[in-house]
């Protein structure tokens, strides 16, 4: 393994590694704490700190990390399986776990290309280190901000062909993106840089399910992480779908999303999910 791969203490070559990265590990990480509570070790203290702070206020933040994971694969299948896509630019991925996009995609189809971006330098060590393609296929990986769609879409045409059809994944990353930066005109350009026939999935945690108790979940994260996140309604989320096909079911909580067990859908994740077609 290499960067810095592995299971992180608090002490010792985790630190000096993270250090070498330019990162504070005294403050917690979204990628980092979704990491800690999809069952990881790639995580240091204050990011274990903030995912215990949010279990004990009850909310059903595990279930929302596991069915999340689990509607990216459903996704993934489905494009490839009946979409026929053949190329993902998955942006904000986090630290590589189960069934990462290429991994899924790569066992429909082999030849299938993904391009992971990430802002994180600490996801990028990991991807560098874990996310290894087959000989057909392709995965590329950069280092950027979601905010800079033209410098993505610049660095990801090294990989992906942009005069045929493109999977955006857009999986639990938009609520790091205030409104004041103007989401839905993010998701917009990236999405008038693909050729029609292409997609766009995304899931978005909602603070409009099951009471207050998400948008409470929002703020003990505020409390306790710099990057701030913005929790949003059905209709915020749906916006983000504007002048594109949805699939059916729609826009849904992510277990009603093409489940694929009675289990599965019963999930009670307070996370909005979709994917549409642009035609």
């Amino acid at each position: 393994m290499t960067g810095v791969q592995g299971d992180f203490d608090d002490a010792g070559d985790g630190d000096d590694a993270a250090g070498a990265l330019g990162l504070d590990v005294s403050v917690a990480h979204p990628a980092r704490v979704y990491n800690y509570l999809l069952g990881g070790k790639d995580n240091f203290a204050a990011d274990r700190a903030a995912a215990e702070h949010m279990l004990s206020g009850g909310a059903k933040i595990l279930v929302g990390v596991r069915a999340n994971r689990a509607f990216l694969a459903r996704s993934v299948r489905y494009l490839v399986g009946q979409g026929g896509i053949r190329q993902f630019l998955d942006v904000g991925t986090g630290i590589p776990a189960a069934d990462n996009t290429h991994e899924v995609a790569q066992a429909s189809a082999r030849e299938c290309r993904v391009v992971y971006v990430d802002n994180d330098p600490i996801v990028l060590s990991h991807a560098r280190a874990m996310l290894t393609s087959g000989s057909e296929g392709a995965t590329a990986y950069l280092e950027e901000d979601l905010r800079n769609v033209a410098e993505i879409v610049r660095a990801a045409s090294g990989t992906l062909d942009f005069t045929r059809p493109v999977a955006v994944m857009l999986i639990g990353v938009l609520q790091c993106i205030p409104d004041e930066d103007d989401p839905v005109g993010i998701v917009r350009r990236l999405m008038d840089a693909v050729p029609a026939g292409s997609y766009l999935a995304i899931s978005h945690p909602g603070y409009d399910i099951y009471g207050p108790g998400p948008r409470n979940l929002a703020s003990r994260l505020n409390e306790l992480m710099p990057a701030k996140l913005t929790f949003r309604s059905h209709t915020d989320v749906a916006r983000f779908f504007d002048g594109l096909d949805l699939l059916a079911p729609g826009l849904v909580r992510v277990p009603e999303w093409r489940p694929d067990s009675d289990a599965d859908r019963a999930n009670p994740a307070a996370v909005w999910g979709g994917v549409a077609r642009k035609n």
